[in-house]
C-alpha cells in the first residue's frame, strides 16, 4: 500500500515562510491544502514532484512507500500531476497521447491494450483515433487523468484541476477524477482555494495563510 509523508516540510521564498507541514497522506486518501495566490500550495507540488524552483528554500523529508525521495530527482519519484489545464499533446491523437504515458517496460499488444482499458474506464471508448481538439473540456480533464495513472505513479498531485471547468462540468470530473484515485490506492495531494473541492476530495484539509 502507497503512503505519502510529509515529515517537517518547509518552504520559504526570500526569507519568508510560506509552509510549515506535517501530514500522513494513506493510500486512497485525499490531503487538501487550501488557500489564496501566493500561499505556498503550489510550490509544495512542486517540492513533492522535485522540480521546486532554485528560488526557494525547502528542507524536510517526503516519504512515498517508507522511501525518502526529498533527494532524488523528478523522474525517479515517480508522482503523477495533474494541472490546471489538460496540456494534451495536439499532435497525437488521443489514443496517441495516452500510449506515449506507457511505462516502456510494457510491451506489445499489452500496451495498446492498457490504452483500451483506459479509454473504457473513461467512458471514452470509441476516442482513440480522435483529435484532441474536437474534445470537450470534460471529455479532456478525462483523458488527461487517464494519461497520468497510465505512468503507474505512486502519488498523485492536483494542482488545481478542477479550476477552468465550467459548473455543470465541475461536480462530474471531480467525481471521476477521486473515484480513479482511490480505486487505484494513490495517495493524492490536492491543492485549492475552492472549498467545494476540499468537500468533495474528503480527508484532511490544511488552509495556508
Amino acid at each position: 500500500m502507497s503512503a505519502l509523508i510529509y515529515d517537517g516540510v518547509r518552504i520559504a521564498l526570500n526569507g519568508r515562510t510560506l509552509l510549515d507541514i506535517q501530514a500522513n497522506v494513506e493510500a486512497g486518501q485525499t490531503l487538501t491544502i487550501m488557500g489564496p495566490s501566493g500561499s505556498g500550495k503550489s510550490s509544495l507540488l512542486a517540492y513533492t514532484g522535485g522540480f521546486l524552483g532554485p528560488a526557494f528554500e525547502a528542507s524536510g523529508a517526503i516519504l512515498l512507500n517508507g522511501q525518502d525521495v526529498t533527494q532524488l530527482p523528478a523522474y525517479r519519484r515517480h508522482t503523477g500531476i495533474l494541472f490546471q489545464d489538460p496540456l494534451l499533446f495536439p499532435h497525437m491523437s488521443v489514443g496517441g497521447n495516452l500510449i506515449f504515458a506507457v511505462p516502456q517496460s510494457i510491451r506489445g499488444a499489452e500496451r495498446d491494450e492498457r490504452v483500451a482499458q483506459a479509454l473504457a474506464h473513461a467512458e471514452l471508448p470509441d476516442f482513440a483515433d480522435r483529435d484532441p481538439a474536437t474534445l470537450s473540456g470534460g471529455q479532456k480533464a478525462r483523458v488527461a487523468l487517464m494519461r497520468v495513472l497510465l505512468a503507474e505513479p505512486k502519488a498523485l498531485l492536483l494542482d488545481e484541476p478542477f479550476s477552468k471547468l465550467d459548473s455543470g462540468l465541475r461536480d462530474q470530473v471531480r467525481s471521476f477524477v477521486f473515484a480513479e484515485a482511490k480505486r487505484q490506492n494513490l495517495p493524492t495531494v490536492l491543492v485549492t482555494h475552492d472549498e467545494a473541492d476540499a468537500e468533495a476530495a474528503g480527508g484532511q484539509v490544511i488552509a495556508l495563510g
